[in-house]
């Protein structure tokens, strides 16, 4: 009888199933395929939406939150302090935020945050998940090389530069607070959203710039 390793077995799952799309993603695709074929929708339409939703609206929860707490340094340190009732006051909780902790960026310390397992990520204040972030090429290098990544995303941390890996899982799900450009004092909280991006909330974006 032939014999085998558990745990060897384990791992090949595990490596197999990383590469498979979720049986939801394969539903979706499966109902856009068909309604394509059908002539009910234009493929390049979706594709508009979708990113539409995942780098413009659906971020822009997330920005609001981050404008607020750059300017109020009381709704900063209760979002620090406990980010699901700060954010359940402005009507932002939902099932993927119900287990939320923020991090904040300091010119000591850049946050990156990851899911090694799936892709945990707290869509109703970030929107869609980028599709990057999914990939089992960054869940594991995020963990095991953190800088090369950044400097993959443009940004490159110099070494003195703490940096701090936070792994979400179903239970508990992370966001960035990232350091508020320099000359932006007398904006405005619509204003100072309008400049962070979606990427600088998950980490890999650093330097966020003022539109001067």
């Amino acid at each position: 009888m032939p014999s085998f390793d558990p745990d060897t077995v384990s791992e090949i799952h595990q490596h197999l199933h990383s590469h498979l799309p979720s049986e939801s993603a394969l539903r979706v695709k499966a109902l856009e395929t068909v309604l394509v074929e059908k002539g009910l929708v234009n493929s390049q339409t979706i594709d508009a939406w979708v990113e539409a939703y995942s780098e413009e609206v659906g971020p822009k929860r997330g920005a609001l939150i981050v404008a607020k707490a750059w300017s109020d340094p009381a709704f900063k340190a209760s979002l620090l302090g406990d980010a699901v009732s700060t954010i359940d006051q402005l009507g932002y909780l939902g099932k993927a935020t119900a287990h939320l902790k923020v991090v904040e960026n300091t010119p000591e310390v850049h946050n990156l945050v990851v899911c090694t397992l799936c892709s945990c990520y707290p869509f109703s204040i970030l929107g869609m998940a980028p599709n990057w972030y999914k990939t089992a090429a960054y869940r594991s290098r995020a963990v095991r090389d953190p800088r090369g990544v950044l400097q993959e995303f443009g940004v490159e941390v110099e070494d003195d530069i703490e940096i701090r890996v936070w792994d979400s899982t179903a239970e508990l799900r992370y966001m960035v607070l990232p350091e508020r450009p320099a000359n932006t004092d007398g904006l405005s909280e619509e204003a100072l959203a309008a400049l962070v991006t979606r990427n600088s909330m998950i980490g890999t974006d650093r330097n966020l710039q003022a539109n001067v």
